[in-house]
């Protein structure tokens, strides 16, 4: 394994995750988005030894700006799934925090948007659930009202998707909302420049590597984490520049 990066103003591995669960007998593709319960507890109590912290993105938006310095490692889990809530327990355990971003007009329902392609409705966060997790110490962040391809939308939709599943959330959770995640990782200037104006703080991608402080805070890039990933795979994208490499 390569030498671990010095912390403190270098690399932050930006986790993305889909499903914490482990991955139903039926589910025809996909399945690298699922990591079982045990997987991501053994995950994030790697970086706890490590000496990181786990953080959601407005916490760790002081060290994305290179405001502060530490070893840190961001979580994050697209689109809001029920299973979601096993994270919880675990992330609280070792004092770390997450974001969930989550598709605003399938609260409570399931993966309309490829549910077919998958062959399995996978249930989504109810207004409960959501309320749970943030009071839990964790964040909601947005991922658009209805998960589509963003550079494929015209104006008044974009603005639609991207303003509105922001004043959805913060009316849901009564809390503010200053993250988003682009679905599929489907994002040109346009689509950035209409996520700056709705007052996002920062916006996650799907592109490879970890960020470094001074990265455009509206493209970061991210560490996906897959079903299949054992924990030195783990920590090779974590701690070294394996993934800083392929981006």
């Amino acid at each position: 394994m390569e030498r671990v990066a010095p912390q403190g103003g270098h690399a932050l591995p930006i986790f993305m995750y889909h499903n914490i669960a482990r991955a139903p007998r039926e589910l025809r593709a996909y399945r690298s988005l699922y990591v079982g319960p045990a997987a991501f507890a053994r995950q994030m109590w790697l970086l706890h030894r490590m000496g990181y912290t786990g953080l959601s993105m407005s916490a760790a938006m002081p060290y994305l700006r290179g405001e502060r310095q530490g070893r840190v490692a961001v979580v994050t889990l697209d689109d809001g799934y029920a299973d979601n809530l096993a994270a919880l327990p675990v992330l609280r355990r070792f004092g770390f925090s997450a974001t969930c971003y989550v598709v605003s007009d399938c609260i409570g329902r399931y993966n309309a948007w490829d549910a077919e392609r998958l062959g399995i409705r996978k249930p989504l966060m109810s207004v409960a659930d959501l309320r749970r997790w943030h009071d839990g110490g964790m964040e909601i962040g947005a991922h658009t009202r209805t998960h589509p391809r963003l550079t494929r939308c015209s104006d008044v939709q974009l603005h639609d998707e991207i303003h509105g599943s922001k004043a959805e959330l913060e009316d849901r959770i009564g809390a503010p909302v200053s993250q988003f995640c682009y679905p599929y990782g489907d994002m040109d200037d346009r689509v950035a420049d209409v996520a700056r104006k709705a007052g996002y703080a920062a916006a996650t991608t799907t592109h490879r590597g970890r960020a470094m402080p001074g990265t455009d805070p509206w493209r970061l890039p991210r560490v996906q984490v897959a079903r299949h990933h054992l924990l030195p795979q783990f920590a090779l994208r974590a701690f070294t520049r394996y993934e800083d490499r392929r981006a």
